[in-house]
């Protein structure tokens, strides 16, 4: 596994290389110090696992250069590994195409879980408020058992769900909504997910709005937000999404 970290500090980018090195075997960490040298770098060679990006580079904006890497490499994952919490950085970063945000205080042990997350095809980001429901369905559990680190070994990205989940009684989501949901966190636009499942658009919309309503949240990124920390809680709401879309 072959992973690009992007931070402009050196002596947390040498840091960070070790910590994320002593993650796993067989794990190779190639350092870049700011934007320039990762683009230089992927321009050479674009076969990476992961990509870990800090927001505050020197030489570019963390917001604009997670956009530029999604857009030029959209079969790598990008993670951004930043000093904020804040949860307008975590929605804006998640908007832009990120499939983790872990915060550079976070343990190691959170650090795994979140790189293991999103090589498994999850999303992974910090605790935050989403709205009643979501927050009371992960509020007050402890996190996951971490894996053994060698579980990083071989895994493999997978950015496509096996299959529409089912069920999902805490949220009274009907068969059709479920599959919409499913659809959601796929990040496909209505226009996709109708012709996928064979609906309208207007029906669509109007089972979006009935799982955002659900989720308590207002937007798309909001409930990809929403089931990724409700899939932290084990045997909850999320483990159960996990399982039955090929996550788990």
């Amino acid at each position: 596994m072959k992973v690009l970290l992007i931070d402009d500090h050196p002596l947390i980018l040498v840091a960070l290389q070790q910590v994320i090195q002593g993650l796993g075997d067989h794990l190779t960490v190639i350092g870049a110090s700011g934007a320039r040298s990762a683009r230089e770098i992927l321009q050479k060679d674009a076969e990476f696992d992961l990509v870990l990006l800090d927001l505050q580079l020197g030489d570019a904006d963390g917001f604009d250069v997670l956009s530029e890497f999604r857009n030029n490499y959209p079969a790598i994952p990008v993670v951004v590994l930043s000093a904020s919490d804040r949860s307008s950085d975590v929605i804006r970063s998640i908007d832009l195409g990120a499939m983790g945000f872990v915060p550079k205080r976070a343990s190691n042990d959170t650090l795994f879980e979140a790189l293991h997350m999103v090589m498994s095809g999850g999303i992974y980001v910090p605790p935050m408020s989403m709205g009643s429901h979501a927050a009371a369905a992960s509020q007050h559990r402890p996190l996951p058992e971490v894996p053994s680190r060698n579980a990083l070994h071989g895994a493999a990205w997978r950015s496509d769900f096996q299959r529409a989940p089912a069920g999902l009684e805490a949220l009274g989501l009907t068969p059709r909504q479920t599959e919409v949901l499913a659809q959601l966190l796929q990040a496909k636009p209505n226009k996709l997910i109708a012709r996928e499942l064979n609906l309208s658009v207007e029906t669509v919309k109007d089972h979006v709005a009935a799982v955002l309503r659900a989720l308590d949240v207002n937007s798309r990124t909001q409930a990809v937000l929403a089931v990724s920390q409700m899939s932290q809680a084990p045997g909850g709401l999320g483990a159960r999404y996990g399982r039955q879309l090929g996550r788990g």
